[in-house]
């Protein structure tokens, strides 16, 4: 569904990425994981076009993203991004309703299909019961999952989500994830997810990428990928790695530094 080959990204003279080699299958969730300023935000608007990869090729579907229009893209890919901007006058339907955007030909208005497929995403995204309330009345919470919703609306091949869970409490990351996760399972979409809790990303993910000074320093299953010596080359961090007690897969506890232990 995604493949990047020998990608390169950067801003002005300062490269960020390169030869980035990665693909997402239809049904599977990608985790991309690293330090701040590793790229993995990057990587994202390299794959929607935000960003004009310097060498390599994005291929979406099988289609080179180079040569598709951002609406056909659109219709293909959808982005969730780490901070929703949305107009606080508008209610919560009509939010999700922009998602049809890419599917209107100029000079058309939505439809009775256009009106059905947004509602049945805000009924997937638990959302239906704050469609008439408008964005400024509602949470940060409420409001990732509208973004999710005005995505599902889309009815992308492939969904890209930039720290979806960046800011939201504990229910909230568990509740956006889940959904995520249902739909690569239950619609076969693909999704690729960049997250900062690498527990979040162990339990959620079927493999995970971890970026480090502008390359992959670590590819595949959550097993493979989050140990404590990857954890400390890439973060500096001094971490114990242990199996979860309920599925096996790998949880991290983090080991205090001395000036953060408790005197006897």
């Amino acid at each position: 569904m995604l493949k990047l080959e020998n990608i390169s990204l950067g801003y002005g003279k300062q490269d960020i990425l390169t030869d980035i080699n990665l693909s997402v299958e239809r049904g599977e969730m990608l985790g991309i994981i690293g330090p701040n300023g590793s790229g993995k935000s990057t990587l994202v608007k390299g794959i929607c076009r935000l960003l004009i990869p310097r060498t390599g090729r994005v291929f979406v579907d099988g289609k080179d993203v180079a040569g598709i229009s951002r609406s056909k893209l659109a219709r293909i890919a959808a982005v969730v991004p780490q901070t929703p901007n949305l107009p606080d006058t508008f209610t919560a339907f009509e939010i999700v309703l922009m998602g049809r955007t890419p599917h209107l030909g100029r000079f058309r208005f939505e439809g009775n299909r256009d009106f059905d497929i947004a509602w049945k995403a805000m009924e997937i995204t638990n959302t239906q019961s704050i469609a008439e309330r408008r964005i400024d009345e509602i949470s940060g919470g409420q409001k990732q999952l509208l973004t999710i919703a005005r995505a599902l609306a889309q009815e992308p091949k492939l969904i890209l989500l930039d720290e979806p869970t960046a800011h939201l409490d504990i229910n909230y990351q568990i509740e956006t994830l889940d959904f995520v996760r249902g739909l690569c399972s239950q619609q076969h979409i693909a999704a690729m997810a960049v997250l900062h809790d690498l527990n979040l990303a162990a339990q959620y993910c079927d493999r995970l990428a971890l970026l480090s000074k502008g390359s992959i320093q670590a590819e595949g299953s959550p097993q493979e990928v989050i140990t404590e010596q990857n954890v400390k080359e890439v973060y500096g961090a001094n971490v114990c790695v242990y199996p979860h007690p309920v599925n096996g897969l790998p949880t991290t506890v983090i080991m205090p530094g001395e000036s953060n232990q408790t005197a006897e």
